[in-house]
């Protein structure tokens, strides 16, 4: 299908998605939103669209995942914002307050737990901490990458049980 008869039949379909938004969104500017938030995702997926296929019921399907997706975002970020001018953040959590001494002491003995690591286990669980992947770390120690891998499974249940202890 042409890119300019796939534009006017997305045109013409295009007013029933509006009512859909406001009703998934119960707002006006989060329903206009996802309007155009969907007519963007249609035209950059026109290549997907099959001809002869529903094209309300796929402007459907892409507008409904869309509102699912965002919605599962919003819930990860558990923000909620007052719409107050201010905007205040309700659930932070401003109740409690870090520990600087505390947290050192922790670091300090995880430290020290990973220095008491035998050697086989702690060279590749540092290089593999340091950003190093899997692959990388088996080329420079010059070892099997699934002897890599369960020396560094390994490094770390040592170092839950040493650091569980305390």
């Amino acid at each position: 299908m042409a890119s300019t008869e796939f534009n006017q039949l997305l045109l013409q379909h295009a007013d029933f998605l509006k009512p859909f938004a406001v009703n998934l969104t119960r707002d006006t500017e989060a329903a206009n939103d996802l309007y155009q938030d969907t007519l963007y995702k249609a035209l950059a997926n026109q290549d997907k669209y099959n001809v002869g296929t529903n094209i309300k019921a796929w402007l459907f399907t892409i507008m409904r995942n869309i509102f699912i997706n965002n919605y599962r975002r919003k819930a990860k970020q558990k923000t909620i914002f007052d719409n107050s001018p201010n905007e205040f953040l309700i659930n932070q959590k401003q109740t409690t307050v870090a520990n600087g001494a505390e947290s050192e002491l922790r670091i300090k003995e995880i430290n020290k737990a990973i220095t008491q690591l035998p050697e086989i286990f702690r060279t590749p669980f540092l290089l593999y901490f340091d950003g190093y992947k899997y692959n990388e770390i088996a080329e420079a120690l010059h070892e099997p990458l699934g002897t890599i891998k369960s020396r560094i499974h390994f490094a770390r249940k040592l170092l839950k049980e040493q650091i569980s202890r305390y």
